[in-house]
């Protein structure tokens, strides 16, 4: 959008409206006991200090002592009481907003709990929803907390997954109307802990508070949070001139004709999407000056109801010409942000695909950032026609017989298991979230619950809230290593041990550590610490876990060079997302609180900029709710918010020894983990393995290395003739039986494509019998 372009009317009345308006700012949490009213008061109180007129009304804070501690000096303007009498004739005390009070005395911000609350029957207003509206009309911005379960949405999914009917809800597009809107996660460990020790309302239906029903809420909340923040990232590109995928969340786009085997497709899309947590968006290319048949009229109807029930979006566009379908497939892919596009492999010859201008080859030729799923059609070799639309349930885990006696190593196991130090993990989108702020925060509660907690190394980067955080904690001395002229400090893995305390905390997870330490990584130093056992509490962002590098890349531009595998995520035993908006992360580093005020504009421009803090919020919002999904289908009967994935699978991954190799490995890992199947990398050497040596032979360790690491399995093999390389990949993923084969875009450029046979070209001619990525190369 151009800025010189003259403002409309109704623009300009718009700005103006809201210039006058009071700023909304949500916290929203899965369940009561998050911590929503402690982070709303420490917030007010941080404003307060800053010279901003803040008053409190109607805040609960249930006299739990830390949300207490919280309300300090903050002004109150008393609510209106009164009791309300449910059916069963049950009483309880209940507070509305005294809205005459709070306009006379006119303060500039107003904290209040529960958006999602019904007023007295005489009250001017109906909810406090309407409340809060007519006070921000009145220019008093107001800061609320809310539970996932009371958004009129979520609140039918609540019901749904945990039987739970709400009393009273709130609009659906209340996030979208908030100015900010801030995710306070707990994992279901911590709330049921404090459920246990009487910080929460223990009047509350007990099977409210079950890990699986706490799970399913925490996911709901972390995926809507993502949805808004993916909504506003679009608006913020959109503003920037910016198309195609964004790099955090997928949206899968089926390509269908109106034919028995478009049901097959959406299906196969639907589950793509659900597995990987993406939108499902269903597109039929049809030439307007045909009329459709009877057949294909049915068939229309049919995929349009198939489309809805399974959560899709279904478009009919007219196509402009067989000839340039391709191009027009690609354009509407880049202009609805979709990551992937599935379409049915190509039943034609080489020939004919020349004369008839294959749609797949055309489309394969013309995208380079898109990935193209191709879709095996089984039903010749397995029946297979209609995978299954709705979910079912997991199975009940199967009893254990008690008295069949376990092996020796199974015995093993479970005592290394046992004797396990607890690990938990604070995850953020960029530094400056908090992480470690709330470590120490959560280190000085264990303390007071006579836990023995000391701190193994901290980096406060001069932040004095939390060096505050930290002076009540022991501390303890760092390993000096000399490292060329310089002595060089590291965590003491042999100190701690020594020392055995019950909890250690230690910062910054992916860092790699001097050589000559111990170890290499600082998350070996914390598996040698749990091996101990030894429970330890460490922080990490985002952009540093490994299967995440390219995404990250393609947001910011900047390759993180220290990661962690996603691996030592799963190994935790808790994994809690630290939230903040960009608006507040910004200010926060012009205060002076994140870098030093040398380094403060540098990183405005760069790292900070606003489309990628947006980016790298919904990155984290998603990866932790799928982290939760990953938890929860574990645990017994329990559904997940994804569905159950019943399809055995096995991922075939050929790479070449190239730039995009290491991009192909992680995406691998990452459908491989959410598909629950088996990784299999390969590369086939060209020639003998005598002529497999020097820089080639490093370049294929350094792939096995990453592979290893993020749990798959590497191999190479042998093929002396070029021209029979595709069949040897062909045969190779065979002889694993995959059902999924990734490979890479071809790097010859498009200009040198045409009549030409690539190695890709050739591989999918000869692998028509199972589904095939081809993974966009965002690099070239």
């Amino acid at each position: 959008m151009s800025t010189f372009r003259r403002k409309t009317p109704e623009e300009l009345l718009q700005m103006i409206t809201k210039l006058k308006q009071g700023r909304l700012k949500v916290y929203i949490g899965a369940v009561s006991g998050s911590g929503k009213t402690y982070h709303m008061l420490r917030d007010g109180q941080m404003l307060r200090h800053e010279g901003i007129d803040v008053v409190i009304c109607a805040v609960s804070t249930l006299q739990r002592p830390e949300t207490m501690q919280q309300l300090g000096d903050l002004e109150r303007i008393p609510s209106i009481h009164w009791i309300k009498e449910d059916k069963q004739g049950q009483t309880w005390e209940q507070k509305d907003l005294n809205l005459e009070k709070i306009i006379e005395r006119n303060p500039e911000v107003v904290l209040v709990d529960h958006l999602a609350h019904m007023n007295r029957p005489e009250a001017e207003h109906r909810t406090r929803w309407e409340d809060i509206r007519y006070l921000l009309e009145h220019g008093i911005s107001v800061m609320v907390t809310v539970n996932v379960y009371e958004l009129e949405g979520s609140a039918q999914l609540a019901q749904q997954y945990i039987g739970r009917e709400v009393e009273c809800t709130v609009p659906s597009d209340t996030l979208h109307q908030a100015d900010e809107v801030r995710l306070i996660d707990v994992t279901p460990e911590v709330i049921l802990q404090r459920y246990s020790a009487g910080l929460l309302d223990n009047s509350s239906d007990r099977a409210f508070f079950e890990r699986g029903n706490l799970a399913v809420l925490r996911e709901l909340a972390l995926r809507t949070v993502a949805e808004g923040v993916g909504g506003t990232l679009e608006k913020h590109r959109a503003e920037q001139g910016l198309t195609g995928p964004t790099g955090t969340a997928e949206r899968i786009m089926v390509s269908v004709q109106y034919h028995w085997n478009g049901s097959i497709y959406i299906r196969r899309g639907q589950q793509i999407a659900r597995r990987l947590s993406g939108d499902l968006l269903v597109v039929s290319f049809q030439n307007k000056a045909r009329k459709l048949n009877r057949e294909e009229e049915t068939f229309k109807r049919s995929i349009r109801e198939l489309s809805t029930q399974v959560g899709g979006v279904f478009e009919e566009v007219a196509m402009i010409s067989k000839r340039r379908l391709p191009r027009q497939v690609v354009r509407y892919a880049k202009e609805h942000q979709v990551t992937r596009i599935v379409l049915g492999h190509s039943r034609q010859n080489r020939w004919q695909e020349w004369i008839n201008r294959s749609v797949i080859n055309g489309v394969l030729l013309m995208t380079r950032d898109i990935d193209i799923f191709l879709m095996a059609d089984r039903a010749e070799q397995e029946g297979e026609r209609i995978l299954p639309a709705k979910t079912t349930k997991l199975p009940a885990i199967k009893k254990e017989d008690s008295y069949r006696r376990l092996p020796s190593e199974e015995i093993a196991r479970q005592i290394d298991h046992i004797r396990r130090g607890t690990f938990k993990v604070y995850v953020g989108a960029a530094p400056g979230v908090g992480k470690t702020y709330t470590m120490l925060r959560e280190g000085n509660e264990l303390r007071r619950q006579g836990i023995d907690v000391v701190i193994g190394l901290l980096e406060t980067h001069g932040r004095q809230e939390t060096a505050d955080q930290a002076a009540s904690l022991p501390l303890l001395s760092r390993q000096i290593i000399k490292y060329g002229d310089h002595h060089l400090e590291e965590l003491d893995v042999e100190q701690i041990i020594a020392r055995n305390p019950e909890v250690v905390l230690v910062d910054e997870l992916a860092h790699t550590n001097v050589p000559g330490s111990r170890n290499s990584k600082r998350y070996e130093d914390i598996t040698e610490l749990l091996a101990a056992g030894i429970s330890v509490i460490s922080t990490v962002n985002i952009q540093h876990l490994e299967s995440l590098n390219d995404a990250v890349e393609q947001i910011t531009g900047i390759r993180v060079r220290e990661t962690v595998p996603d691996s030592i995520l799963h190994l935790a035993d808790e994994v809690e997302l630290i939230d903040v908006t960009p608006q507040t992360l910004r200010q926060r580093l012009q205060e002076g609180k994140i870098y030093a005020s040398s380094k403060v504009e540098q990183a405005l421009s760069n790292f900070f900029k606003m489309g990628n803090l947006i980016a790298l919020r919904e990155l984290a919002l998603r990866e932790v709710a799928d982290d939760v999904d990953e938890r929860l289908e574990s645990w017994e009967r329990k559904d997940s918010l994804r569905g159950p994935w019943q399809r055995e699978e096995i991922i075939f991954v050929g790479v070449k020894l190239d730039h995009e190799a290491e991009r192909l490995i992680r995406r691998g890992f990452r459908i491989a983990y959410r598909l629950k199947a088996k990784l299999i990398v390969s590369y086939i050497h060209i020639g003998s393995e005598f002529s497999l040596a020097g820089a080639i032979a490093d370049k294929a360790d350094k792939l096995h290395h990453l592979t290893v690491r993020l749990g798959g399995e590497f191999e190479i093999q042998y093929q002396p003739l070029r021209q029979r390389l595709a069949q040897s990949i062909v045969e190779e993923a065979q002889s694993h039986h995959a059902t999924q084969m990734i490979l890479g875009q071809t790097s010859t450029p498009p200009w040198k494509r045409w009549g030409r046979d690539s190695l890709l070209k050739k591989v999918l001619r000869h692998a028509r019998n199972m589904d095939i990525l081809v993974v966009a190369d965002r690099e070239s």
